[in-house]
């Protein structure tokens, strides 16, 4: 019973390091586009 525990708890002991990694990528798009949109460099809506 012992080990079906440890085996149901494995990977549940925090941010894992693909998630911290696509959340870095999803924020580091996110500044590119604020950035473009406030410096006026926004070709798509001229």
């Amino acid at each position: 019973m012992k080990e079906l525990k440890e085996e149901l708890n494995y990977g549940k002991k925090g941010i894992t390091l693909i998630a911290l990694v696509v959340t870095i990528i999803v924020l580091l798009i996110l500044a590119g586009v604020t950035i473009a949109t406030l410096t006026g460099d926004n070709r798509n809506f001229n």
